[in-house]
């Protein structure tokens, strides 16, 4: 899966309904029952599951999102890595819960693990899967037209996020490049650099002056200039891992 649904909200709905569903599952089938428990403890162990299952995929949430913005990508690997640590927190998390007190289960790691857990994990993994590929059906569809307003009344400038190649800082005002028929065409907006990169979070900073579209990232020209489309930038040092970053997972 090359995609992931960043958004924490569409995430927690799905943890609660797989929470949902693990109860049920758990409550009417009885796939965990080890014949030391009663129907009060069957209710916790059930419910606990369930709650825990929850809790490990909420964690999972943040922590993709986390990923996921540091990289700007997602490919197979995260996303196995991605179902591995639920398991993994989840397997030490109900463990930990059914040897409590509450459950005093009779179990051992081991047997906890051959007879409970892989139990859990098989009838978990099909559910998690395909509704996290539900998920990415949720992505809204990004507009690929950007919208940049300065603080005067005629600092506007529509273009689509495709021709924007840099902007850069003018004292109390930012300069735009971007392609128009071909051609680099700029704009000064009365604006800051720091305002500009907070609204426009895909854009890599290079030099403290200057912002640029990643995707017109051409080459290196030397150790301390990159080549973009029909204009090279200066990079600073404390910049150059953003770079260097970007050249290896584009």
């Amino acid at each position: 899966m090359k995609e992931l649904n960043p958004s924490i909200k569409h995430h927690l709905v799905m943890g609660f309904f797989i929470a949902l569903w693990l109860f049920a599952f758990a409550f009417i089938i009885k796939p965990f029952d080890d014949g030391t428990l009663n129907f009060r403890s069957w209710f916790f162990i059930s419910f606990g599951f369930s709650v825990l299952a929850f809790i490990c995929y909420s964690i999972l949430t943040v922590l993709q999102k986390r990923i996921y913005k540091n990289f700007s990508k997602w490919n197979l690997s995260l996303e196995i890595g991605s179902i591995l640590f639920f398991f993994m927190t989840y397997l030490f998390g109900i463990y930990t819960f059914y040897k409590s007190p509450i459950l005093n289960g009779g179990y051992s790691f081991t047997e906890f693990f051959s007879i409970i857990f892989i139990k859990v994990a098989l009838i978990l993994t099909p559910v998690i899967i395909l509704a996290r590929r539900y998920l990415i059906k949720l992505i809204p569809v990004k507009d690929d037209i950007l919208l940049f307003i300065g603080e005067n009344k005629l600092d506007i400038l529509k273009i689509k996020k495709a021709d924007l190649v840099c902007i850069s800082n003018a004292q109390n005002y930012v300069e735009i490049f971007y392609i128009e028929n071909g051609k680099l065409h700029s704009k000064l907006i009365r604006s800051s650099l720091k305002k500009i990169f907070e609204d426009f979070t895909f854009l890599v900073q290079i030099h403290r002056s200057h912002l640029i579209n990643p995707s017109h990232f051409k080459s290196w020209r030397n150790s301390n200039t990159v080549i973009l489309t029909q204009i090279e930038l200066p990079v600073s040092k404390n910049y150059k891992e953003s770079i260097l970053a970007l050249e290896f997972h584009t």
